[in-house]
């Protein structure tokens, strides 16, 4: 089965209800991927109206250019990560969109590839780059960072309670040979939990690894600065939507969200963040974490120009 095959867009029709591209709309997905969400837009925007889609990832991106094939006319996609997002459509000559989507976090075809490093569950070199042209990697932090950054780093971003021990035997093992892939890594950690240590239905190496793929990425780091970027691009009446799945991401984003509806700019037209239904669960576990959340720019708000 192929990976396309494979792909299933997260809360497809909750993200197609809430955003309602009209005919004719411009759409900005700043998180591409496989092109699933985009294609469901696409279509409702019609000929007539126009889609921008953004990913720092060269393998999604050529998948993404088949799927959304049969959209070429009305479809640009920029390799770039979103906090360029403003850079992207003055290239594109693009003022204002009707409509913006962030689909956080990372996606079932980095997942799945061994050869990306971002799982666990198969050997692989440990890179967890987006973008592989990025000049850091997760090889790089794990073996040259400094423990007490390490430490801080795992807690901070994987909520880990056991960092320092994690970060001590990390700093260890490193010593007598350099930790190249993720089997190694995911051994590691292992050993430096206490016998029996199981946290819910995760993998005890779970958030290790959820923290380094922030670091290397710095997800958290650009998530606050592009919403407000992305907002300030959304036409009077526009809808912006962001899926995150896990507690640090939405936290960001529904800190953001209600700042904009304090100053009397946006409305939340999700007061708490939707969750994928039991179907969705069952059909697709990737998806039990996603967390989505949606706000609409106030027609006349007083800062649009």
């Amino acid at each position: 089965m192929t990976t396309e095959a494979l792909h299933i867009p997260v809360m497809l029709a909750e993200v197609g209800d809430l955003l309602d591209p009209a005919p004719g709309a411009v759409v900005l997905d700043c998180t591409l991927g496989l092109g699933g969400h985009t294609a469901m837009m696409a279509a409702r925007i019609g000929p007539s109206g126009r889609i921008i889609g953004i990913d720092q990832d060269i393998n999604a991106i050529d998948k993404a250019r088949g799927r959304l094939a049969g959209f070429a006319g009305q479809l640009d996609i920029v390799k770039s990560n979103f906090s360029s997002l403003a850079v992207v459509l003055d290239g594109l000559g693009v003022e204002k969109v009707n409509t913006i989507l962030f689909d956080l976090g990372v996606s079932s075809l980095q997942l799945d590839d061994a050869g990306r490093g971002f799982s666990f569950r198969m050997d692989g070199p440990l890179d967890m780059r987006m973008d592989r042209a990025a000049a850091t990697s997760a090889e790089d932090l794990v073996n040259e960072w400094p423990e007490e950054k390490l430490a801080d780093i795992i807690f901070k971003y994987g909520e880990e309670r056991f960092s320092r021990r994690i970060a001590r035997v990390i700093v260890m093992a490193r010593a007598s040979e350099r930790i190249t892939t993720t089997a190694r890594l995911a051994d590691i950690v292992l050993r430096a939990l206490p016998r029996g240590y199981q946290r819910n239905r995760l993998h005890p190496a779970t958030r290790t690894f959820q923290a380094l793929r922030i670091a290397v990425n710095r997800e958290l780091e650009i998530l606050g600065e592009a919403l407000v970027t992305a907002f300030e691009r959304l036409a009077p009446g526009g809808r912006m939507a962001v899926i995150a799945f896990h507690s640090l991401e939405d936290r960001i984003v529904k800190g953001a969200f209600k700042a904009l509806a304090r100053e009397g700019r946006a409305v939340l037209l999700t007061k708490k963040p939707l969750r994928p239904g039991d179907v969705e669960d069952a059909d697709n576990p990737r998806a039990r974490s996603a967390r989505l959340r949606v706000i609409e720019r106030i027609e006349g708000d007083g800062t649009f120009s």
